[in-house]
């Protein structure tokens, strides 16, 4: 039987077996939760003007200047007026270019009119160039604003739009099929007999991609069948770029998938992991470079590799970096195993400095799901004959 490789082996291992994918160009519009392959500078300076911060007037600043005659209005989307006299002003809104010849802004509250006449009323002197937003003071033409990788939320998109980019470099979707095996599973809207259950890894796993956004994911099921499953995995492998595959992977009987990767030609990189739960994974390349993830079919075992391993693999053909580590305290003493990384699932809670406290919700066996909705993702502990202490510092994974 082939030897158990550590989990930082694994990760090693599919990470030096991962292509990156292709790109596309999408409309703008379209571009939210997709990942950018371009580098994108700015087009030009931002503020492309000195620009008014505030509703109110624009003066040239002077010593004791505290009344000035209103020479007209410097609406926003016109170009800049020029102040005629020392002691006129303009009045401004915000968003508007600075008025030729002005370089402070006092906002309306501020003010008192008389006639066509405009005091400042505060307390303290107005300060030379307050309320000025100064061109190029965000960012100069040129200069690099969003690094290819960087997933698209709305805070990139609003800059790809100041910089006038319409049409988007980013990382193609890939087609994700996810099959779960077993005789004993129904569907979701079946009535199960007592020796059923209905499927629920391919549901969880698929669930846990989209929240990854990756959204071109198909769920599909196969019996312990060898030819029925030979026959769905030439199909899928086919029309995919990645398979998920859930169950089938153990030394049992029925645990046809291994035998049945190895006839299709995917290559295998490793099988079994010295983790728990989640020690059968499998992981493979096709023939033409597809990568080929064999989960367990125990559903707290199929969730934790997807986060741990499927997740940090496609988000890398993606183009994007590794996931930032989150690191939190166990808030109770853990006794976890000797020889074996452990994930532990947890439920987060928060101590008085705000630090973030791990409390462990152990599943009663590997097929234990309904305790992972109480909880907010899992830990990662290493082996350990002792056990862990309260405080203890591991890594998380949060579900979502």
């Amino acid at each position: 039987m082939e030897a158990s490789i550590s989990v930082t082996a694994a990760e090693a291992l599919i990470a030096s077996n991962i292509a990156p994918w292709t790109t596309e160009h999408v409309p703008l519009a379209r571009a939210q939760g997709r990942v950018l392959r371009q580098d994108l500078h700015a087009d030009r300076d931002q503020p492309p003007f000195d620009r008014v911060m505030m509703d109110g007037i624009a003066f040239a600043h002077g010593d004791g200047l505290s009344r000035f005659r209103l020479a007209g209005t410097q609406l926003a989307g016109q170009p800049a007026m020029t102040l005629a006299a020392p002691h006129d002003c303009l009045e401004v809104m915000t968003g508007a270019m600075l008025p030729q010849g002005a370089d402070t802004v006092v906002p309306v509250e501020s003010l008192r009119r008389d006639g066509t006449f405009l005091h400042v009323v505060t307390d303290t002197a107005p300060e030379r160039g307050q309320f000025v937003h100064r061109q190029g003071s965000d960012c100069r033409a040129g200069d690099l604003l969003v690094p290819a990788g960087r997933l698209l939320r709305a805070p990139e998109i609003a800059v790809l739009a100041t910089n006038g980019v319409a049409d988007v470099q980013v990382t193609r979707q890939p087609g994700i099929s996810v099959i779960s095996t077993g005789d004993e599973l129904v569907d979701v809207v079946a009535a199960p007999q007592p020796w059923q259950v209905r499927r629920s890894n391919d549901y969880g796993i698929a669930a846990a991609l989209r929240d990854a956004h990756f959204d071109d994911v198909s769920l599909h099921h196969v019996v312990d069948d060898r030819e029925r499953v030979l026959s769905l995995l030439t199909q899928r492998l086919a029309a995919s770029d990645v398979l998920v595959l859930c169950g089938g992977v153990s030394m049992g009987q029925r645990d046809l998938i291994p035998a049945a990767l190895d006839t299709l030609g995917v290559r295998r990189i490793f099988h079994r992991i010295t983790q728990r739960p989640g020690k059968p994974m499998w992981f493979g390349v096709s023939p033409e470079g597809k990568p080929v993830f064999a989960l367990p079919g125990n559903p707290v075992s199929a969730l934790v590799c997807t986060l741990r391993y499927v997740i940090p693999a496609l988000r890398q053909a993606s183009g994007m970096p590794p996931s930032r580590v989150i690191y939190v305290r166990l808030a109770a003493s853990l006794r976890t195993h000797a020889s074996l990384t452990c994930f532990i699932p947890v439920a987060l809670t928060y101590d008085e400095q705000g630090r973030a406290m791990a409390q462990p919700v152990p599943s009663a066996t590997s097929g234990d799901f309904a305790s992972l909705a109480r909880t907010d993702g899992i830990i990662e502990l290493p082996p350990r004959t002792d056990p862990h202490p309260v405080g203890h510092v591991a890594p998380f994974l949060s579900w979502s």
